[in-house]
């Protein structure tokens, strides 16, 4: 069985109670076919962002089954031949890959590191002295370059 998503309009011409009674008739086709439910959401009324069929509003339902592919035609003959669904759409849900991080550069911290020149034998030779910078100096530096 292949999981399947279902999402379709009922038309706003029929009631709540009509629009719930017609989402249980398509779980009942399902289940009849010997298909599973697996996630199944209430008719919600929506306002359509463009007529559909004439019509400005809807119950917006979806339905996420499993299902044999060759039950899939009778289930699509019986969407389009019904005059209450406005428009549907059929998808093959297939498992989301799960992708691994991205690795990603770590960038150096920035701070003023002060340099120490030691002389020894005729040769100098750096040494870089670490010590803690304090947010009070680096205002101050930026407020120095800033002002430049």
């Amino acid at each position: 069985m292949k999981p399947y998503e279902l999402t379709y309009i009922i038309s706003s011409e029929i009631t709540a109670e009509e629009a719930e009674a017609e989402a249980k008739n398509f779980e009942s086709f399902i289940q009849d076919k010997e298909g599973v439910v697996v996630k199944s959401e209430k008719p919600t009324p929506k306002t359509l962002a463009y007529p559909i069929k004439r019509q400005g509003s809807g119950f917006f339902t979806v339905l996420e089954f499993q299902l044999e592919p060759e039950h899939i035609g009778e289930l699509k003959e019986k969407l389009q031949k019904d005059g209450k669904i406005i428009r549907h759409m059929l998808i093959i849900k297939n498992p989301s890959k799960i992708q691994k991080e991205r690795r990603t550069r770590k960038k150096p911290l920035i701070s003023a590191i002060p340099v120490e020149t030691i002389k020894e034998k005729g040769e100098v030779k750096e040494k870089k002295v670490s010590r803690k910078v304090e947010l009070k100096e680096i205002e101050e530096k930026l407020e120095e370059i800033l002002s430049e």
